[in-house]
């Protein structure tokens, strides 16, 4: 989630070069590993970015819009990094609230898909993570969270989210999705929408 140049990338300046060295040295390569698995396992990869439908924001959340948060569409903001850029047939979906779920067709989509297990990664634990994690168990999907391949801006706060939406489905670190996916056949791994 929100692995896009305006977030983690070199569209926009980041305040924080501390958050800038833990991304790069612990989050983007957990994710590396944790997409390379699941394309490897022929799973289902959807990538969701944080844009704008219109040019001057006007459909973002409150909360975007109370925090400045927002990229227009088509901006190189709005791009997903290049370390995990999407391949041909993955679906990218913009969004502009914290969870897809409100404002996307994801759900519709994970249901035409027969995928009722969500693995997600991203930015920003404490937000759109949680988020997510919270609405997709609320729609009955089983939630796996990969930790390690999530941050929030402090690592208080990204400790703090995870046991805040400990309840609402699974939290493992990369190596374990790795190892499960090695591990299972196909039609039982995680994430495998079976």
């Amino acid at each position: 989630m929100d692995l896009q140049q305006g977030t983690c990338g070199d569209a926009q300046p980041r305040p924080d070069p501390d958050f800038d060295r833990r991304f790069r040295a612990t989050t983007l390569p957990n994710a590396e590993r944790v997409l390379a698995a699941a394309r490897r396992g022929a799973l289902e990869v959807i990538h969701t970015v944080i844009a704008n439908l219109t040019a001057d924001g006007r459909d973002r959340s409150f909360d975007d819009k109370r925090c400045g948060m927002g990229f227009p569409p088509g901006s190189r903001a709005a791009e997903v990094i290049a370390e995990l850029a999407p391949l041909a047939d993955e679906l990218v979906l913009p969004k502009s609230s914290s969870s897809p779920f409100s404002s996307t067709s994801l759900d519709d989509l994970l249901r035409n898909l027969g995928i009722r297990t969500l693995v997600v990664i991203g930015l920003l634990t404490d937000q759109c993570i949680d988020h997510t994690v919270k609405d997709a168990a609320d729609r009955g999907y089983r939630v796996v969270c990969i930790h390690d391949a999530c941050l929030a801006v402090t690592p208080e706060r990204h400790a703090a989210a995870l046991d805040c939406f400990a309840g609402y489905g699974e939290q493992i670190s990369s190596g374990e999705f790795v190892a499960a996916l090695n591990a299972a056949p196909r039609s039982q791994a995680i994430g495998s929408g079976s």
